[in-house]
């Protein structure tokens, strides 16, 4: 550790009207870890409005002890600050500790907020073991047909991340009774055959295979008996 040779100074420089203050001060602090700013870069994680900020907050994070940053960004995704949750599940993506993942993989990929879901689903497929793959999906699955089109093309993303272990939740989606559900599922599957495809053009197919009730490889379903 190499800290900085004025560390209050700096931590003060977080709380500057100017944006380009803060950004300067997150760079020095992260330019010389010192473990005894922890808790004051997560606090500020909570509330920076600047994205490129923000990120640099994370950096600096990534610079400190994982003994002294995980539990402090752990405790972080039980706040009330919506912020506060999808910044520390950001950062934890970063630091890229499987161990967080049993913290990540439960109620934060269906939280209410979007931006939080939005980074848990990230966090959780950059951090899950292998043998819990297609556990992440069915539960990644459970949120098929939520938010708008830039939810859902995150969700896709996530779910083909994981590859051939978002099959079995796919295969699920599109059988689901709503619509929506099964739009996008069809969306997901035909982004996990082609991920430098066009999203919306792949949507406009998946309403299309949802409407005519084609199953995943596009064959007609058998009417029930």
């Amino acid at each position: 550790m190499n800290p900085v040779p004025n560390t209050h100074r700096a931590v003060a420089a977080l709380s500057a009207e100017a944006s380009s203050t803060r950004l300067q001060a997150a760079m020095l602090l992260g330019r010389h870890p010192d473990p005894s700013v922890v808790t004051v870069l997560v606090r500020r994680c909570a509330v920076e409005p600047d994205f490129f900020v923000r990120d640099m907050l994370t950096w600096a994070l990534t610079r400190l002890p994982e003994a002294v940053t995980l539990p402090k960004l752990r405790a972080e995704l039980t706040s009330e600050q919506a912020q506060a949750r999808s910044q520390a599940l950001h950062s934890l993506s970063k630091i890229n500790n499987p161990s967080v993942y049993p913290s990540i993989a439960g109620t934060l990929l269906r939280d209410p907020d979007d931006e939080v879901a939005r980074t848990a689903w990230r966090a959780a497929v950059a951090l899950v073991p292998e043998e819990q793959e297609e556990a992440l999906a069915a539960e990644l699955g459970s949120q098929l047909g939520r938010g708008g089109r830039d939810l859902r093309l995150s969700l896709s993303r996530a779910l083909v991340g994981l590859g051939t272990a978002a099959l079995p939740a796919l295969a699920v989606g599109v059988d689901r009774p709503e619509p929506t559900t099964r739009e996008h599922a069809h969306a997901a599957l035909l982004l996990l055959r082609d991920p430098e495809a066009d999203y919306d053009e792949l949507v406009e197919e998946a309403r299309r295979l949802a409407a005519d009730k084609l199953d995943p490889v596009g064959r007609e379903k058998a009417p029930p008996c």
